[in-house]
């Protein structure tokens, strides 16, 4: 598990503990409560944010299926359609520090984003 996966993991334990405990602070009554309804709000906000958290580079159709990402979090290189052809762009993912080559289907505009060895 990378620092990605340290970092969602936490972030969900700390949604779930303060949904759990805004609940709790809420359902005491009295002057705190409404701080116990804003610890639901932002926890239930931070569970959201990890569930729907999109890989980086990704398109919607590979995020839906159940492959893993590729390196650099883009697409795995022999799951492209012949459609998509390599363009002359490169730059280097500022969190994995890999090179990364853009696809393009030129017919539609769609990108793809394929780390490079």
């Amino acid at each position: 598990m990378g620092v990605a996966g340290v970092v969602r993991g936490l972030l969900l334990v700390v949604g779930a503990l303060l949904v759990v405990g805004g609940f709790a602070t809420a359902g005491l009554g009295g002057p705190l409560a409404p701080t116990g309804l804003w610890s639901v709000v932002i926890g239930s906000v931070l569970l959201l944010a990890v569930v729907l958290e999109r890989h980086r580079y990704r398109s919607e159709a590979a995020e839906r299926s159940v492959e893993p990402s590729g390196p650099g979090g883009g697409e795995t290189a022999g799951t492209l359609e012949a459609r998509f052809r390599p363009t002359g762009e490169v730059f280097v993912d500022p969190t994995s520090q890999r090179r990364m080559r853009v696809l393009l289907d030129s017919r539609t505009g769609e990108r793809r984003y394929v780390a490079e060895d």
